[in-house]
């Protein structure tokens, strides 16, 4: 017996009772509560790549089944039920049909990876806290928020331009992570905040996230607690939905004029293509594919959440947009056309081979150097 993908059953059983269009509209509102999830179950474009753990030793790990998206090139994670490890770049690979693949093993964070263990790829190559996953000194501080308290990371450094990074889709602030040797470096004070939807953070009131557009007032808050507690400036860095939290609140915040640059990594600078793609996502619990036919009307529903049609304009200060090659939640030919509006202030860099909200995996040198070019006149 075939078991139907569970919004095509669910299209299947309204249509018996309510006929094809409003059951075609049913769908279309369950795809966009989907793709509108405040909390997905990860970070958004690597829900579907699971793998089995052949053997783990040696500096090495073998993984089954091989596909094409774990061929993904440089460093990512691997997570699974109480395990986390570190993986580097492709050794070798067999065929795909039962095919194994060989990547190089850098670290296991917690947990074994014994043979048989299920894990999936994911962008996250640190899990923790900024103390037990990088040894950096932190306070746990709270941001007040709209919608009331919000925890945050505070990670102390000599400069007085802060920055402020704020996690994507399906993730949360492990997020900023990735980032946080390279700002520490550059003696940044980082202030790592939650927002609404987020474990220990109040919840939206709907109960539907909005790709940024209604959560930027949490933001905005952590915006003015910086300048508050220290900051002079502040730079916005943000992933995914994170960034178009950034481009509102350097929009429309009264405290915008602390606000020193942006650094927007896979910004959603199109939320209907962003609906299309997530509605169209399969594997991951709670969330399974809406058909191709139906993704339109995912859009249509989405479209009322009055938020998601706020023009996302230009910002004044210098803003770095870092886009992926591979990206089909925030296609390049958006972030094309946002840095065509942006002119000498907006500086573009496409990273090859690069997924939503993983562009650091995909070249982490690079990314870095770029970043940290970036950030140098700004200091």
């Amino acid at each position: 017996m075939r078991i139907k993908p569970a919004a095509a059953a669910l299209t299947s059983f309204l249509a018996a009772g309510l006929g094809a269009g409003a059951a075609a509209v049913a769908a279309g509102r369950y795809g966009s509560r989907a793709a509108l999830r405040p909390a997905p179950p990860g970070p958004v474009g690597f829900d579907g790549i699971r793998l089995r753990v052949i053997a783990a030793a040696g500096g090495e790990v073998t993984l089954a089944p091989g596909s094409p998206p774990a061929l993904l090139p440089e460093t990512y994670g691997l997570a699974g039920d109480g395990v986390h490890a570190v993986v580097g770049p492709l050794l070798r690979a067999e065929s795909w049909e039962g095919g194994r693949l060989v990547r190089s093993l850098e670290r296991v964070t917690y947990g074994s990876l014994d043979a048989g263990t299920r894990v999936r790829l994911t962008p996250k190559v640190y899990a923790g806290t900024p103390r037990s996953a990088l040894g950096l000194a932190y306070e746990d501080v709270t941001v007040d928020g709209p919608l009331g308290p919000l925890p945050a990371w505070y990670v102390p450094g000599a400069r007085g331009t802060w920055v402020i990074a704020v996690h994507g889709l399906g993730d949360t602030r492990e997020q900023a992570l990735t980032a946080l040797p390279l700002l520490r470096e550059l003696g940044l004070p980082v202030l790592a905040p939650a927002y609404r939807g987020d474990p220990g953070a109040p919840p939206p009131p709907d109960g539907r996230a909005a790709l940024g557009h209604a959560e930027w007032p949490d933001l905005d808050a952590a915006l003015h607690w910086a300048l508050r507690h220290g900051a002079r400036r502040v730079v916005l860095y943000g992933w995914s939905a994170g960034a178009t939290m950034a481009l509102r609140t350097a929009a429309e915040s009264a405290a915008a004029d602390g606000v020193a640059g942006l650094v927007l990594d896979s910004p959603v600078l199109d939320w209907r293509a962003a609906i299309r793609a997530l509605a169209g996502r399969s594997g991951a619990p709670g969330r399974r594919a809406l058909p191709a036919r139906l993704r339109g009307l995912a859009v249509l529903a989405a479209g009322e959440h009055a938020e998601l049609g706020t023009p996302l304009a230009v910002p004044e200060a210098p803003t770095l947009v870092l886009a992926g090659q591979a990206d089909d939640v925030a296609p390049l030919a958006a972030a094309h056309a946002f840095a065509a509006r942006g002119g000498d202030r907006l500086l573009l860099r496409e990273v090859p081979d690069g997924r939503h909200a993983a562009l650091w995996n995909a070249t982490p040198q690079a990314y870095e150097e770029t970043v940290r070019r970036f950030l140098t006149p700004l200091l």
